[in-house]
């Protein structure tokens, strides 16, 4: 029979290594930046239903969709690394899992990084705040 100290740490040592296999957390337990591709939803989206429950897509909010490495409710921080400007935005709904873009953003979050007249714009990710 294991102590109920060791019970604990054991306890503990696997959580944390549960969490530094998770796609958010690398090797050190810290939250990774991912790179990749950043797109808008089109306007004829405007009010359709979106993944968290009760809200409405607004192309003039701060939000985005993204697959599943980001919880629902999460704020994540883009920056588009061609004029390095960024905007927090909160991620509300899912992507096409087939999509090869990392994150799917509103009209307004693309106006704010610049990406409006090309469509599209290569990103950093990272993740601020859980829900």
């Amino acid at each position: 029979m294991m102590s109920a100290k060791v019970r604990r740490l054991w306890c503990a040592a696997l959580l944390l290594s549960v969490c530094a296999g998770c796609p958010l957390f690398g090797e050190t337990g810290h939250a990774v930046a991912q790179t990749g591709i950043a797109v808008y939803y089109s306007d004829k989206m405007d009010g359709r239903a979106v993944s968290m429950k009760g809200e409405k897509y607004d192309k003039n909010a701060l939000t985005a969709a993204t697959h599943r490495r980001y919880p629902l409710g999460s704020m994540v921080r883009v920056t588009n690394l061609t004029n390095h400007k960024s905007v927090k935005v909160k991620v509300n709904d899912r992507m096409n899992s087939r999509s090869k873009a990392i994150i799917d953003l509103s009209r307004k979050a693309a106006e704010e990084i610049d990406m409006i007249k090309s469509g599209h714009a290569r990103v950093k990710l990272e993740l601020v705040q859980t829900k």
